[in-house]
């Protein structure tokens, strides 16, 4: 592995043994050569990420970043970039906000609970919050306003708990595209109050669906319900679910919702000013403002050691420092494509996973091939609306976690990237 050029950053032990066991460093000064068993790394080519991450915060792109390539379990290439904030350089337990990349965690903790028999895929969703039961879908009649037109239809069937998974629920976001139920979600005060998760999700209940569930991927607050859903099945917080289920004995001790320590406050990576707004309605949050919504779509904020430590467990098919976390078989079922042919799902402008993905249960999932955006078929993958971003790659054993604040670079950064990494796999 190549060398550190911080300090702090080089004494930091990235904890990727188990709870419980020694602790082992990685080594900064050597290479650690790694049992192939498929392709390799060239580390001169790897080495390209430097040039491209300093460039980024030379240009003032990125303020900075954490870089993370892991292969076989161990790091083949971890560093720092540029600035953490204002006026600290960039460390490896900097703490980030996730934002989407909460996602695939809350996932994770439904499917625990379908394996402990709590609930089924395909239960319906007004189960478990009965305000659901009474949901409508928005219509909007053609060429009227937008409002005096919009007019509600009962479901044609319920929201399941799959659908929430796999984002085909009907329920959106407000800050992205102008249908009308998008722009209900935009207007009304779901974000306005201090809501806890039960009434945040009584609150959603009551807008319009975007179109009948199973019909459409339409990317919204679906993670965050399905938040409401584990504890509403586990009689208790998500926050404290999350933490005994899998920060815990993970050991991600420095993954939550809030930072309720605020020594800690100071290692929380912070955007340039002018790159803190994601949306019309939404903006970067702090995460040391603690607040009683627990938002399992969007709310966690975590390290890189930690997030690497959830991403090897995925890829070790459920697995880590001999403790089952999930099934192989359901890891299987998370990260492979629910959407494709036959599935009745359709595609708009708005499908974020691109042409070459289908999607799963919590991740994007690649199907095709495509020169232009290089890994094998079964990848699978998410971002953060932050600037953070990963993908998991079975075929070749590995995965790549990048972990910066910066909105508005996000999709540039994971396509460049992309292409450096595979260009060094040989």
């Amino acid at each position: 592995m190549k060398r550190w050029r911080n300090s702090a950053a080089a004494i930091l032990l990235l904890t990727l043994c188990g709870v419980g066991a020694s602790v082992v460093p990685i080594s900064f000064a050597r290479a650690e050569k790694a049992q192939s068993v498929a392709r390799t790394f060239s580390q001169d080519q790897l080495l390209k990420l430097d040039d491209y991450f300093l460039g980024m915060v030379a240009e003032r792109k990125i303020p900075g970043a954490v870089v993370l390539v892991q292969q076989h379990g161990k790091p083949v290439y971890l560093d720092t970039f540029g600035n953490r904030d204002s006026g600290h350089p960039m460390t490896a337990d900097s703490i980030f906000r996730l934002y989407s990349m909460s996602k695939p965690i809350t996932s994770v903790a439904i499917m625990m609970l379908v394996e402990d028999g709590k609930l089924k895929l395909d239960d319906p969703l007004s189960k478990y919050i009965p305000a659901f039961a009474t949901a409508k879908v928005g219509l909007d009649a053609n060429g009227g306003d937008e409002h005096a037109s919009f007019g509600l239809v009962p479901l044609q069937r319920p929201i399941t708990i799959a659908d929430l998974l796999k984002h085909t629920s009907g329920i959106t976001y407000g800050f992205y595209g102008d249908d009308p139920a998008r722009k209900r979600y935009a207007q009304l005060d779901v974000f306005g109050r201090d809501w806890d998760n039960a009434s945040w999700a009584e609150r959603i209940a009551k807008l319009p669906l975007a179109e009948q569930p199973g019909t459409l991927w339409n990317y919204g607050h679906s993670t965050d319900i399905l938040g409401r859903v584990i504890e509403v099945v586990s009689g208790d917080t998500l926050y404290h679910v999350l933490r005994d289920r899998l920060f815990a004995p993970l050991g991600m001790t420095d993954t939550s919702f809030y930072i309720t320590d605020l020594n800690h406050r100071e290692r929380v990576a912070e955007p340039f000013a002018s790159d803190r707004m994601v949306g019309p309605v939404v903006g970067m949050h702090d995460p040391a403002e603690v607040m009683r919504w627990e938002a399992g779509g969007s709310g966690l904020v975590c390290t890189i050691a930690d997030y690497a430590r959830f991403l090897q467990m995925l890829l070790n098919g459920g697995t880590l420092d001999g403790r089952r976390y999930l099934t192989a078989a359901s890891v299987k079922e998370m990260t492979r494509d629910h959407i494709g042919p036959g599935s009745g799902v359709a595609r708009d402008y708005y499908y974020f996973p691109g042409a070459a993905s289908g999607f799963g249960y919590g991740f994007a999932v690649r199907t095709k091939e495509i020169a232009e955006e290089p890994g094998p078929l079964g990848e699978y993958r998410w971002d953060g609306v932050g600037g953070t971003f990963f993908w998991v790659d079975p075929a070749d054993d590995m995965f790549v976690l990048v972990m910066t604040q910066a909105p508005s670079q996000r999709w540039r950064m994971e396509v460049d990237v992309r292409k450096i990494v595979y260009d060094a796999l040989k």
